[in-house]
């Protein structure tokens, strides 16, 4: 693996501060912070993280939605050698101890709306030292405030390291979160900074550049919405983050107008549908020229929405990007107006190879599938959990590779087509089906707003496909409507026996289908 510089996150915000401190770092609805503002509030809140007794390593739990409270948190936990720990705001009971409690939390630091739910499992965090919480009422209300504007506002001046860490808890469709642990030196070289050697000297380059305007549509304590934020900083830019609690379409592109934001960041078609059904019904409401970049990761982009947002946005690229909380990179693929868009094919990132279950590298144009790998800098690992990190980053002819379990064929061109994640696979007869093909086969009926698919147990096949769907108000949709839809498109084998139309809730607000919770909605773990 090449050598990466010894950058840290907390010297990078530290330098890009000197230079421009009079830039906007953060929008938030009404409210705007320089990068004066950011740097001497999050100086002031790492110190007092750390006069609560935080050392060098300490986790700090963002029990936080998208508000300017998460970047600065972020920036103080960096600046102070503090290991940044992300909390899904909709976890409850169990699965949110779990977060907490795996991470050996120090400190949690929560938005005011969750302060019951903190109080209830207070007794239960014995390792947190400090609980901080963002907005409300005056006394507890007020306690992350006064971190941010009492004290030395001063650099803390202490030396850093580029193995310092930062975690990112990530789901899965079993059992509980785990945490995927970064050094921020192989971090800072994945989001496009390998080339550089200092943060004077990055510092330096920016100087004297216009930063972007960049808006992350999802929630920032995903991975997508995280990685664009923290980008958008490292290149001295500024980051405008929605005052809704949910995503709205009409709230977004008026940002978006007023703002002048020149890169959007999505998760798929579930933010592409929205906009574009805000945009057909009001289709000359708001100038969407300034936007140069809109981008995915981390669910499928169909075609369908692809070319339906560049209809709208005609100056923007499309830029879909193949990766995951284990390893970024691993494919990309770039649509204009004009071009032949496909769903689920990348061109193959840096670094990255694909394997069978044998770890055999796949035959391009076999039609041979396999598991995506990259190699390079990728994480440590998974937080105390040594047996699933020895399956996720195996060593295969002496070299470690990250494997988060997405497959997919290689093409006799080289390009890569996703197949989907292989711990959501379905074995039905004997034969391998991917859900992200059958639910993007079936989001292509009109009446079809969403599609989860999973493998229910069925006693002569093994499993049998079933598919949650969320349709439009007032459509009939049953099985056989949805049998002569999908006829030609996939094959028969894959058509799902069983069909459930719900009003709940089928995906995480980060895009992706919440896979356990359809399991609960039919009732079967």
């Amino acid at each position: 693996m090449a050598e990466v510089a010894d950058l840290n996150y907390g010297d990078m915000f530290d330098e890009l501060a000197k230079v421009i401190p009079d830039r906007i770092a953060v929008i938030h609805g009404e409210h705007e912070l320089s990068w004066r503002e950011l740097d001497e509030r999050s100086n002031r809140l790492a110190r007092a993280l750390l006069a609560a007794g935080l050392t060098t390593g300490s986790k700090v739990a963002f029990y936080l939605r998208n508000t300017p409270a998460y970047l600065e948190l972020f920036v103080a936990c960096v600046k102070a050698r503090l290991t940044h720990a992300n909390v899904n705001y909709l976890y409850v009971g169990e699965e949110l101890f779990h977060v907490l409690d795996n991470s050996d939390a120090e400190a949690v630091v929560f938005d005011a709306e969750f302060a019951d739910t903190v109080d209830e499992l207070k007794p239960r965090l014995n390792k947190v030292r400090c609980f901080l919480q963002v907005g409300g009422a005056e006394g507890e209300g007020a306690a992350f405030e006064l971190a941010c504007t009492e004290g030395d506002a001063s650099p803390l001046g202490i030396e850093r390291s580029g193995e310092d860490l930062y975690f990112m808890y990530t789901g899965g469709t079993t059992g509980y979160p785990k945490a995927v642990m970064w050094e921020h030196k192989h971090r800072i070289a994945v989001i496009g900074m390998s080339a550089v050697t200092s943060a004077a000297e990055h510092a330096a380059s920016i100087r004297d550049v216009e930063g972007p305007v960049v808006l992350p549509a999802c929630p920032l304590m995903h991975s997508t919405g995280f990685t664009t934020s923290v980008s958008t900083l490292m290149a001295g830019g500024t980051v405008v983050l929605l005052p809704t609690v949910s995503f709205s379409p009409e709230v977004c592109l008026a940002a978006v107008e007023r703002l002048k934001v020149q890169r959007l960041a999505i998760v798929g078609d579930a933010f592409s549908v929205p906009i574009l059904d805000f945009l057909k019904d009001n289709p000359n409401r708001f100038d969407l020229s300034s936007v140069t970049l809109i981008s995915s990761a981390g669910a499928m982009w169909s075609a369908e929405r692809k070319q339906g947002l560049l209809e709208y946005f005609a100056n923007a690229t499309l830029a879909d990007s193949l990766g995951s909380s284990e390893g970024s990179r691993l494919g990309a693929r770039t649509s204009v107006r004009g071009d032949d868009i496909a769903t689920a094919s990348f061109q193959v990132g840096p670094d990255v190879k694909v394997f069978t279950e044998d770890h055999r590298e796949v035959e391009p144009g076999s039609g041979e599938a396999g598991m995506i790998a990259t190699s390079g800098s990728i994480p440590l690992g998974y937080y105390k959990d040594p047996e699933r990190s020895a399956v996720t980053f195996p060593t295969i002819n002496g070299v470690r590779y990250s494997m988060a379990g997405d497959w997919a064929r290689v093409e006799a061109d080289g390009s890569m087509t996703l197949l989907g994640r292989g711990n959501n696979c379905i074995n039905s007869g004997g034969e391998k089906i991917y859900p992200e093909e059958v639910e993007e086969a079936l989001k292509l009926h009109p009446d079809i707003q969403d599609a989860a698919v999973i493998g229910v147990p069925y006693e002569r096949w093994g499993q049998a496909v079933t598919a949650v769907l969320k349709v439009r108000d007032g459509a009939d949709v049953d099985n056989d409507i949805i049998k002569s839809h999908l006829s030609g498109k996939i094959a028969r084998y894959k058509h799902p026996k069983q069909v459930h139309v719900v009003d709940a809730r089928i995906r995480h607000d980060n895009g992706k289908v919440n896979y356990r919770a359809v399991r609960r909605i039919l009732g079967v773990g």
